[in-house]
């Protein structure tokens, strides 16, 4: 499995990142478009729950996302 990178952006200084692991690019465009206009919820890598209406989010990106353990450092 890959893992994603989804941005929330409400505006230009405030965003909610979320990570996701699945197959693909596209089945990660197919998934953000599932949840269009509905409530989604998710826990943030810090651990803080979110709960938001995606109606309400003005750009969503999705990139892949290369994670890099800080302890190679």
């Amino acid at each position: 499995m890959k893992e994603f990178k989804v941005t929330y952006f409400f505006d230009e200084e405030h965003y909610i990142r979320r990570f996701i692991h699945i197959e693909s690019q596209k089945q990660a465009e197919l998934l953000i478009r599932s949840e269009r206009d509905q409530y989604i919820s998710f826990t943030d890598s810090r651990g803080i729950y979110h709960e938001l209406h995606t109606r309400n989010v003005r750009v969503i990106q999705i990139s892949e996302y290369h994670r890099i353990e800080k302890s190679k450092k």
